[in-house]
């Protein structure tokens, strides 16, 4: 056949195609290697397509199937050396593409399986024997490959000119058999999906970050840890010159600043967010880099538009988002340091004109719109709770609050207030009609109740916090606090909050006294000078001490339940050129994806 075309319905007959997959032992240097690579067809460009070919190619993939586990362990080796030896050149980025698609294919044996796998044949290989030298490699190249962004290259550029019968060792190996003949050996499963994949600038950064978290939530084999999570626990800096300890396996350095820079720009994409929360979780070498920046607004402004467009963003994509800042807010420096970055003109924000205002301001704000969110629409409790937290963590250091930022603190607690008495009512008349009449179930108020509690009691812990330790940097606190005044008063008796009500009712009470001799009709102005001179004048020896407010992140027990059905439903959604039947998926519904 040499270097003619063929189609796709000739392969079945194809000479070269059936000496591949026999059994006879063929040495690198025979002629028949440039004749196999020298012949080309159109790469599939639909899922019809992709159909046709794979029943097309059943016959010659059954014959490599047969008795061949070796074969697969060597074909992954080769995958991995692949990716990780062939330089990045127009030649070769479908190459590498393919390569790492392929491994992606073997992988996904887990779509087919509702119960998270613990072990199969590609499991197995990857994680010892002759793969398992590669691991570094691997992951330090997938990592580059993201953080690079290349962009594939324009339609006919090759690096040696086209024969004009479409064929050509170098070019054949890099389009005809890179967008078909491996596709072919590894696409089982391939079915009517016709992916609405979207346009992306890097198919190469795609693929690679997809595979690296397939990798990355591999559940541990019976014998040894994951080595491509050992990986991405413990790799290092390029200007950190110090020795890895002898105990850490798979360890390498990459430039921290080239990562920095494309987790910050590549914040749109659930996988990226996904990368720099396993990133900022498992290696702390990273976060101890992240935490050290002195520009941390170029990787936080993303996160909060994620937040801020919770209405846009799909569930577990905000959970990330929202774990993140949580991790950034247990370090003291980050929440000082958030409240002296000045930001001009937040565009995104539309519910009010914000010209000037703090990092640390529009982090509050954005926080509490979520959870205003959430108390509306989807009333999640992890969400509260993950939300609350990085408010309380960051408490003790709020400084200099916009006062648009403190308004947003008191309306939430007023929305809770309401809400409270809501349910209160409710409960009151549901016992009272239960007098009259045996047979109603009443509704769980108490539980209810329990739960709005909760949260009301979180708000005025976060409040008394940053009255504690740093009244004297929030006055526009204190003026919203007084402003609002009347909404604390049913608190102040509450068995519940009696104890956390005495600071903020001494501050109500001073601040309201010192209004008082001031007179009446005071401007804001008058107001907020009387309040500054206040702050100074306050014992601070009369405000009682509390346990500082620290919540730290930990994942819940077996956390690949959560995050390998999260992550192969990106691999299904995102992964380009790679189609599986959505009626075949068994790892999550395809409508929660």
């Amino acid at each position: 056949m040499g270097s003619n075309s063929s189609r796709i319905g000739d392969l079945p007959k194809n000479e070269y195609l059936k000496k591949l997959s026999g059994t006879e032992s063929i040495s690198e240097n025979d002629p028949f290697w440039n004749q196999l690579l020298s012949f080309s067809f159109p790469a599939p460009t639909s899922s019809t397509e992709l159909k046709l070919l794979e029943e097309a190619t059943i016959s010659v993939c059954r014959s490599l199937g047969s008795d061949s586990e070796d074969l697969l362990e060597e074909l992954l080796c080769c995958l991995m050396q692949l990716i990780t030896d062939i330089p990045l050149l127009d030649i070769t980025y479908e190459i590498s593409v393919e390569a790492i698609s392929t491994m992606v294919v073997f992988l996904s044996c887990q779509l087919f399986h509702k119960e998270v796998l613990r072990q199969s044949i590609s499991h197995k290989y990857l994680m010892r024997g002759p793969c398992l030298p590669y691991t570094s490699k691997l992951v330090k190249t997938l990592l580059y490959n993201f953080i690079r962004q290349e962009k594939p290259p324009p339609p006919g550029a090759h690096v040696f000119p086209q024969q004009s019968d479409g064929g050509g060792l170098l070019y054949g190996l890099a389009s005809g058999v890179a967008t078909g003949l491996w596709t072919v050996f590894t696409l089982g499963g391939v079915g009517s999906k016709a992916a609405a994949s979207p346009e992306l600038s890097s198919p190469l950064a795609n693929q690679s970050l997809l595979l690296l978290l397939v990798l990355a939530n591999l559940t541990d084999a019976s014998d040894a840890p994951n080595p491509y999570r050992q990986a991405i626990m413990s790799f290092k800096n390029t200007q950190d010159s110090s020795p890895f300890p002898s105990s850490i396996p798979h360890a390498f350095q990459i430039n921290f600043n080239s990562l920095y820079t494309a987790l910050c720009e590549q914040q749109t994409s659930d996988q990226a967010t996904l990368l720099l929360y396993t990133l900022l979780h498992q290696n702390s070498n990273i976060r101890t880099y992240m935490l050290a920046r002195t520009d941390m607004e170029n990787l936080v402004l993303p996160i909060l538009e994620i937040l801020y467009h919770v209405e846009e963003r799909n569930s577990h994509h905000v959970y990330m988002a929202l774990i993140i800042l949580l991790i950034l807010t247990e370090d003291d420096g980050f929440n000082r340091s958030i409240h002296e970055v000045i930001l001009k003109n937040i565009t995104w924000y539309s519910e009010r004109v914000l010209t000037e205002i703090s990092l640390g301001s529009l982090l509050i704000l954005v926080v509490i719109r979520t959870i205003q969110y959430n108390m509306t629409r989807t009333r999640d409790k992890y969400l509260h709770t993950n939300c609350l937290a990085a408010l309380a963590n960051m408490s003790a250091q709020f400084r200099s609050l916009h006062q648009y930022a403190a308004q947003r603190i008191i309306s939430l607690f007023s929305l809770l207030s309401k809400k409270h008495n809501k349910v209160l009512e409710q409960a009151t008349q549901s016992l009272r009609g239960s007098l009259s009449s045996n047979d109603v179930p009443l509704p769980d108020y108490a539980q209810d109740l329990n739960v709005i509690e909760e949260v009301i009691r979180m708000m005025l812990e976060i409040i008394n916090s940053c009255l504690t330790n740093s009244l004297h940097h929030n006055p526009n606190l204190v003026y919203a606090l007084l402003y609002k005044r009347d909404l604390f008063e049913q608190f102040r008796t509450h068995p519940s909050f009696q104890d956390i009500m005495q600071n903020i009712d001494l501050v109500i009470t001073f601040f309201s006294s010192r209004l008082l001799q001031a007179g009446a009709e005071l401007s804001v102005e008058r107001v907020l000078e009387i309040i500054k001179q206040g702050i100074v004048a306050l014992p601070k020896d009369r405000l009682k001490k509390f346990p500082e407010l620290k919540f730290k992140y930990v994942e819940e027990e077996q956390p690949e339940e959560f995050f390998i059905p999260y992550v192969w439903s990106l691999v299904y959604n995102s992964a380009v050129g790679l189609y599986w039947n959505p009626q075949d998926i068994q790892l999550f519904t395809m409508d929660s994806d």
